[in-house]
């Protein structure tokens, strides 16, 4: 339907709508299984527009909110710009073909940790993103306190602090020759982060260098992670640790907001917000190199277009305060194939909090 003719029904007979087109498209796939020759009770189907499946789903959902297991969170989840809704992770897909915009970035050093002091001349802590557009909201940097940072310099970068054993990758993508980098002195990660701050490349904040976690690797990038509690679970979860604000500057349909500076306010995230990011760090100095990067990114299944991570206020089901009952009930149920017991068992063993609320409702109520 046309924007004009949707906003010309009330809600009910929007909703009637909905529901014939939802009926009507059971009917279609119905038809397609039983063509493929699959075997079910094709005259007593359950759907979920049922009243009798509505009802049951709200007595299960009583009994969540009674037992304390429904709250109201503000925290980062998937979130689809294109439909303006929070999206789960099975409401996601991976195409094969995405190339992000990353970029290596050096923050200037405000302060340094003890170990660092003789070396804070002109000190820069180097970081790698793929998703450039989430640096405005950069609230602090973090690193594997159990991994060695050096502190490196060159006549073209000056001086960074990089991983130890990415040294030779970064040279190489900086298109410095072997050697390019000279090793001047080499901490632990749990030694750096002791004092070290730095000013944010494109506002008036200073930030802390804070110990992380083993999802800290040193398998790309520089080890040293940019971190924006706002945007990424990880970086949540530091945030939480350390106290940090929850800083998205991002609204609904994915334009920043007037936090992420009035440069960028109203730019789309994932294009020209994404390039003016890129752009100011350039013009700045701070940007030591962007490349293409390909990999998996998560896009709405319904759209196929991108989502990103973005801190909004939801609903979620906390599953650690009942997965020990669903680890159990799965266990009850005869599973055919059997392969799907394995599937719903790692995703529940690994769930911790569930985002539950959508901001769609037509959407949802046509997909059940």
């Amino acid at each position: 339907m046309k924007a004009s003719e949707r906003n010309g029904l009330s809600p009910i007979d929007l909703r009637a709508k909905a529901a014939a087109f939802a009926k009507k498209t059971v009917e279609k796939q119905s038809a397609s299984f039983q063509r493929y020759g699959v075997w079910a009770d094709w005259d007593a189907p359950y759907l979920t527009l049922q009243p009798e499946y509505e009802a049951a789903q709200l007595d299960v959902f009583g009994a969540m909110c009674l037992n304390g297991h429904v709250y109201r969170g503000f925290k980062p989840v998937h979130w689809s710009p294109s439909s303006r809704t929070a999206l789960a992770e099975a409401e996601l897909e991976y195409p094969e073909g995405h190339t992000s915009r990353s970029c290596y970035v050096a923050f200037a050093t405000t302060a340094t940790a003890p170990c660092l002091a003789p070396f804070a001349e002109g000190l820069r802590i180097a970081v790698w993103t793929t998703t450039p557009w989430t640096i405005p909201a950069n609230l602090a940097v973090a690193v594997n306190p159990t991994m060695r940072i050096s502190v490196v310099e060159s006549s073209r970068t000056g001086r960074l602090l990089v991983a130890t054993s990415l040294v030779e990758s970064l040279e190489t993508t900086l298109g410095l020759e072997t050697g390019g980098f000279r090793e001047l002195a080499s901490f632990s990660g749990a030694e750096i982060a002791v004092g070290t701050t730095y000013r944010h490349p494109l506002c008036d904040r200073v930030s802390p260098v804070l110990e992380g976690g083993d999802y800290i690797s040193a398998d790309a990038g520089t080890g040293l992670v940019h971190t924006a509690p706002g945007h990424g679970q990880e970086d949540y979860q530091i945030g939480i640790k350390h106290g940090l604000a929850l800083l998205s500057p991002v609204d609904d349909a994915g334009r920043f907001t007037a936090e992420a500076g009035g440069q960028f306010e109203g730019l789309d995230v994932l294009g020209d917000g994404n390039a003016a990011v890129i752009d100011a760090l350039r013009e700045n100095g701070s940007l030591l190199k962007e490349e293409p990067y390909a990999h998996k990114y998560p896009y709405d299944w319904r759209t196929k277009k991108p989502t990103i991570f973005r801190a909004t206020e939801q609903w979620f089901a906390s599953v650690d305060n009942f997965r020990d009952a669903a680890m159990g009930a799965i266990d009850t149920v005869k599973w055919i194939p059997a392969l799907g017991k394995k599937r719903i068992s790692a995703m529940t063993a690994s769930r911790s909090d569930w985002c539950i609320s959508r901001q769609v409702t037509l959407i949802d109520y046509v997909h059940g």
